[in-house]
Parts: C-alpha cells; sequence; structure tokens
C-alpha cells in the first residue's frame, strides 16, 4: 500500500521562530536563531521549567511575526522527550488554543507538521501551530545520568540539542516568497537490533533510508529531483550508515545530503562526539536555517526527514532495543 501523500494544497509556513541555549548560540548557525540565553536556565529554577518557557517563548516569537494572538489559532501540535510531554504542555498552558501533545522522540517536529498539514489541507482548520523542544540537561536527567555524575560518553554518542522552535502554518499563501509543504510520507517503525543508548545514528539511519527510499520509489523521483535531503539527527555515525544504506537501495544521495545534528555544532571543535540530537535539533535547524534559505531562493526543494529512536526510561531499564522512525516532508516555494 503507498504511504506518500500529495497534498491537494499546498499548506504554508507563515511563520516560524527558534530559541536555543548557550553552545547552540555559539555553533555555526548561532546568528540565525531568533533568541538565546547563555546558561539556558531562561530564568527558572529547574531545567525542566527552562525547558517549558523554551517552549512558550518560541510559540510568543512566532505568533508575534505574523501579528497574530493565540485565538488566531486553530489548534498547536506539540512535544518534547519527557514524560507526558511536560515541557510542552507546561510551557503552553498560557494560551488559550486547542492543545495536541505528541511523542515522536526526535522526529517529533514533522510528525507534528504533517499532522497540522492534513488538518489544514481537508479545511478543518485555517492557521495550526508546531511545536518541539529538547534540553541538554533535562534528556541526560531522564535518559541517562544527570549531568552532575560526569559519565563518559563513547565518541557514538550525540548532544541532546537546548532548543525549542515554533511553526505556525497556514492553508492561505501569506507572501510570495512563503515555503510550503506539498507532499507527506509518514515513517514506520523500525526495529534493527540497537540497544545501545549511546548509538542512536545506528538506530536510526535505517529507519531514515527506509522512509526515503519509499518515497523515492512513489513519487518516481530520485536525489537530482531535489535540492537537499536533510536528516534529523543521525549525527556523523548514522550519516556514514544512511549513505551506505541508500547506496544499497541505488540511490547516491551524497551530494545533496546534510544532517542537522551535524549543522547546528563544529564537531571539530565542540566536544559534541557525533553531532546533536533531541527534538529540538532539527526544529530550530529548519527554522533558523532552512526555511530562510529556501523563502530567499537559495535552495529549491527539500526533502527533510524527522529521524526519532523510540526509547523510553521504560525501554531502557527493561534492557528492550531501540525502535526507530522518520517522517518526511517536501518543502519548496
Amino acid at each position: 500500500m503507498k504511504s506518500l501523500i500529495k497534498l491537494n494544497s499546498p499548506v504554508y509556513f507563515e511563520s516560524s521562530a527558534s530559541v536555543v541555549g548557550g553552545k547552540e548560540h555559539s555553533g555555526p548557525l548561532g546568528d540565525r536563531f531568533d533568541f538565546w540565553d547563555g546558561d539556558a536556565a531562561f530564568g527558572m529554577k529547574t531545567w525542566e521549567r527552562a525547558e517549558a518557557e523554551m517552549q512558550r517563548i518560541a510559540f510568543n516569537l512566532a505568533l508575534n511575526k505574523i501579528y497574530a494572538r493565540d485565538r488566531d489559532v486553530g489548534a498547536v501540535f506539540a512535544g518534547d522527550l519527557l514524560n507526558q510531554c511536560t515541557a510542552s504542555a507546561y510551557g503552553l498552558l498560557p494560551y488559550d488554543v486547542p492543545y495536541f501533545g505528541l511523542y515522536g522522540a526526535c522526529s517529533t517536529a514533522v510528525e507534528a507538521l504533517i499532522l497540522a498539514s492534513l488538518l489544514i489541507e481537508g479545511d478543518h482548520f485555517t492557521r495550526i501551530a508546531a511545536s518541539a523542544s529538547s534540553h541538554n540537561c533535562t534528556a541526560e536527567r531522564q535518559f541517562r545520568t544527570p549531568i552532575e555524575y560526569g559519565g563518559q560518553r563513547p565518541q557514538s554518542a550525540q548532544w541532546t540539542v537546548t532548543g525549542a522552535a515554533a511553526f505556525i502554518l497556514s492553508g492561505r499563501q501569506p507572501h510570495g516568497s512563503a515555503a510550503k509543504i506539498t507532499h507527506l510520507m509518514p515513517g514506520r517503525s523500525l526495529d534493527l537490533g540497537i540497544s545501545d543508548t549511546s548509538d542512536m545514528g545506528a538506530a536510526m539511519a535505517p529507519a531514515a533510508a527506509d522512509t526515503l527510499t519509499r518515497y523515492f520509489r512513489e513519487s518516481d523521483t530520485t536525489p537530482d529531483d531535489c535540492a537537499k535531503i536533510v536528516t534529523g539527527d543521525l549525527g556523523s555515525r548514522g550519516y556514514d550508515i544512511m549513505v551506505d544504506l541508500m547506496e544499497k537501495s541505488g540511490y547516491d544521495v551524497r551530494k545533496k545530503y546534510t544532517d542537522c545534528g551535524m549543522m547546528i555544532y563544529d564537531l571539530t571543535t565542540d566536544d559534541v562526539h557525533s553531532g546533536g540530537s533531541g527534538c529540538g535539533c532539527s526544529a530550530v535547524v529548519l527554522a533558523s536555517h532552512f526555511l530562510r534559505e529556501i523563502e530567499r531562493g537559495a535552495l529549491g526543494s527539500v526533502l527533510f526527514l524527522g529521524t526519532g529512536a523510540m526509547m523510553s526510561p521504560c525501554s531502557i531499564q527493561q534492557g528492550e532495543n531501540i525502535p526507530a522512525i522518520a517522517h518526511l516532508i517536501r518543502i519548496g516555494r
């Protein structure tokens, strides 16, 4: 059964906003983020409250960019890495908007954009927001060990990005250069036997290759038909695996392919090992970089894949493998 969805009417990015911590701001994309806090506390007493505050700030900035109020948004799809989407629920609590909490691990931002696009194209809502966040300290505390523990990280490990992004989507074209979503390809959960939580790139790469291969086959296209192929956060470890898997499927993606986890930090000077990860990784890179490049005409169509390692504290404690997923959207002008 085919799973490619071609929207009858495109869904437009009306606005977007990105919020990051100091480590992210000092990276290669630092001057493109809308808001940053050097100590990543955002004026809060706990890391969890800090992540919630990031979501609030990002959503507020996205609204302000188009002079909109919360009541002008029909619904918001949001998620994070914390149990029961804590950061999203608390961060968006002040807003008078119907709320849908999502958990797609690091694929959450693209999952939210897919669901929002379907409801807008179906004429159920005129405008929907999508939001996602992660915080290095909250993720380490929940999935591994608190930062204060000083645990050693292997070279395959990735650094959870402290960041949040919000997107406001609309079925109405806001301006001539607005980026738009035209194709959707939902991902399938895959388990290739990886159980090492410090090697998420290896767990997620097969899911990304599966979704991208299915997209090319169902759309009858090749890597030559797009300007860029972007994965959310496979890091350098997952990047190499992804390239190899795509070659085995008959597609050479090397010239078109990049990864948000490799872009957000300087892998030669920042101590992040394989690169960035977390819900906020792909979200802030999409909001701050790729949408801008598309809107100013520097990029044509982009295949953007949100990749996620669908583990939980419970599954880790019980020694389960790490299922992974990758959702795809095609973005252009």
